[in-house]
C-alpha cells in the first residue's frame, strides 16, 4: 500500500565550522517548515557543536509545524531524562518530536566517556532504553523495570504525555543487533539506499541524499561540480572508519567505487567525508518515479542529506514533488 505522503527529514551535509553550524541548521529548518518536510534531523555526539535537545527547542520555537528528529544515544543520558525532554517540549509547544535511536560514536569517544560495552551490549541497552522510555511516557501509573542496564522502582513521569504527542522511534543501525532491536521494539527500521536501487529494500525508512535537476545530464554535471574527489578527504574518512565499530560505515566504505552509476547511485560524497550516506542523482522525473517505486515497496520515511543552499534545496523539493507523495 502506497502511503499518502512520504515523511522526509532533511539533514545538512557535514559542517566543520562551529561558527556556521547553528545558523545553517536554522536555515534548513526554516526551509523545511515552509515546504512541507516533517522536521529536521539533529545529530548527537562528542563532535556535535550544539546539543540536539537544545537545538530542537531553538528550532521548534522559531517554526510553526516542524517536528525535529532528535538523535538519542544512551551513553549520554538516562531514559527518564530523555522522556522529560520529550514531555517538556510537548508542554511548552504542543509539538511532537521523533527520536533517532543510536548507539554509535567514535570508539575513542566511548573510551573517553568510560563506556566499555560491546557493540552487541550497546544494542541490548538501547532496546531497554526505548522500552522504559515508552512506559514512562505512556503509563498512568508508576513504572517498574528490572533490566540488565536500567532498573526503575515506582518511577513516574508527570504529566503523562497525550497520545497524539507520543514520539516515534527510528533505528538506523544496519547490524544484526540493530535489526533485532528494531523488530523487538517496533521502531521504524532504517536502511541505506541500495546500489542497484531495485533490490535489498527491506525497511520502511531509508537514508540517502538527492541531487536533482530538470534533466539527468544537468543533474550529473552539477553533482560532479559540487562534490569533488580529494585524497585528503578520503583519508579523513578512513581515519573515522578505523575509529568506529559501525557496521554501516564499514559496509559503505569497503570495496566501494566513487563512480557515478548509470542508475544515479553515487557514493563519492560519503567516500570524501562530505555526507553520511549515498546520493541519488538524476532528473526530477527520474527521482520522483524511483521514490514512488520505493513507496510501493513500503517506504514511508526518509532521512535526506541535503546541501544547505536555498537553490539546491529547491531542486530537492522539485524531485520530491515529482513523486506525487510530497
Amino acid at each position: 500500500m502506497i502511503p499518502a505522503r512520504l515523511r522526509v527529514f532533511p539533514a545538512i551535509s557535514r559542517n566543520r565550522d562551529p561558527q556556521k553550524y547553528a545558523g545553517e541548521l536554522m536555515r534548513v529548518a526554516g526551509f523545511a517548515d515552509r515546504n512541507g518536510f516533517e522536521g529536521i534531523l539533529l545529530f548527537e555526539g562528542n563532535d556535535v557543536f550544539v546539543e540536539p535537545w537544545a537545538m530542537a527547542q531553538h528550532i521548534i520555537a522559531a517554526t510553526t509545524r516542524s517536528s525535529p528528529l532528535i538523535a538519542v544515544n544512551p551513553v549520554y543520558m538516562h531514559p527518564f531524562t530523555a522522556a522529560k525532554f520529550v514531555s517538556s517540549l510537548a508542554q511548552l509547544y504542543g509539538r511532537k518530536v521523533y527520536l533517532n535511536m543510536i548507539t554509535g560514536t567514535a570508539v575513542s569517544d566511548l573510551q573517553g566517556l568510560g563506556d566499555e560495552q560491546s557493540h552487541a551490549d550497546r544494542y541490548v541497552r538501547l532496546g531497554e532504553f526505548v522500552a522504559l522510555m515508552r512506559q514512562l511516557l505512556a503509563s498512568p501509573r508508576p513504572v517498574n523495570a528490572d533490566g540488565r542496564f536500567y532498573r526503575a522502582g515506582n518511577l513516574q513521569l508527570r504529566p503523562r504525555l497525550p497520545a497524539e504527542l507520543m514520539p516515534e522511534f527510528l533505528i538506523a543501525g544496519q547490524s544484526d543487533a540493530a535489526q533485532r532491536v528494531a523488530a523487538e521494539t517496533g521502531c521504524i527500521k532504517m536502511q541505506m539506499l541500495p546500489p542497484d536501487l531495485d533490490r535489498g529494500l527491506n525497511a520502511p525508512g531509508m537514508n540517502f541524499g538527492i541531487f536533482a535537476r530538470a534533466s539527468s545530464e544537468d543533474a550529473r554535471q552539477a553533482a560532479k561540480a559540487r562534490f569533488h574527489d580529494n585524497p585528503d578527504d578520503r583519508e579523513l574518512l578512513a581515519l573515522t572508519v578505523a575509529n568506529s565499530d559501525s557496521v554501516w560505515k564499514r559496509r559503505l566504505y569497503e570495496g566501494q567505487s566513487g563512480e557515478l552509476a548509470d542508475n544515479g547511485y553515487w557514493l563519492l560524497p560519503y567516500l570524501t567525508f562530505q555526507a553520511d550516506c549515498p546520493y541519488l542523482v538524476g532528473s526530477y522525473a527520474e527521482i520522483g518515479a524511483k521514490l514512488k517505486e520505493f513507496a510501493a515497496q513500503g517506504l514511508t520515511t526518509i532521512m535526506l542529506d541535503m546541501v544547505a543552499d536555498e537553490t539546491e534545496m529547491q531542486h530537492v523539493c522539485s524531485a520530491l514533488k515529482a513523486s506525487g507523495l510530497f
